[in-house]
């Protein structure tokens, strides 16, 4: 292989229950991961928006006011806004960088652009992963049928 997965088609119909139901098992592990990845993508999403939009509230107005300043998730301080013209803005593991609103508000729009491609893309794998569980719900369901019917005549050659 060179780097990328090699697809390999299979006749579903030609599998027995137990492979179809390790299969089924499996997908249905995989959509639970993405649908997990879904989620952590949507409160990040959120989290970006939600910062974009109080930077739309900042303004020179602002400049003294009271504000309550967070130590921990729950535990607050008393502040006061003395700059208006820049923000620091934390970009992960413990890093912040200083941008002025123009620069930060940009900042949250490139970061909820990018977060929302992501969430699209995994979307997409999402449905297809959806369709394979659909047909192999439905084969299952065909060899349920088959396996029934061909019982009686089992029985009915076991009688005589």
């Amino acid at each position: 292989m060179s780097g990328a997965e090699e697809l390999q088609a299979v006749d579903l119909t030609k599998l027995n229950m137990q492979q179809l139901a390790q299969l089924k098992h499996q997908v249905d592990s995989e959509l639970g991961i993405l649908q997990d990845s879904l989620h952590s993508l949507k409160i990040a999403q959120n989290k970006f928006q939600d910062s974009k939009e109080n930077l739309d509230k900042v303004s020179t107005a602002s400049k003294g006011k009271e504000i309550m300043v967070p130590l921990t998730a729950s535990m607050y301080v008393p502040g006061r806004i003395a700059d208006v013209d820049k923000v620091m803005l934390d970009i992960g593991t413990g890093y912040y960088v200083e941008k002025d609103l123009d620069g930060a508000k940009d900042y949250f729009k490139r970061k909820i652009t990018f977060v929302t491609e992501q969430m699209e893309k995994i979307q997409a794998v999402g449905v297809e992963k959806s369709k394979i569980r659909d047909v192999l719900i439905e084969v299952i369901g065909m060899k349920i049928n088959q396996m029934a019917a061909n019982q009686p005549q089992a029985q009915a050659a076991a009688k005589t």
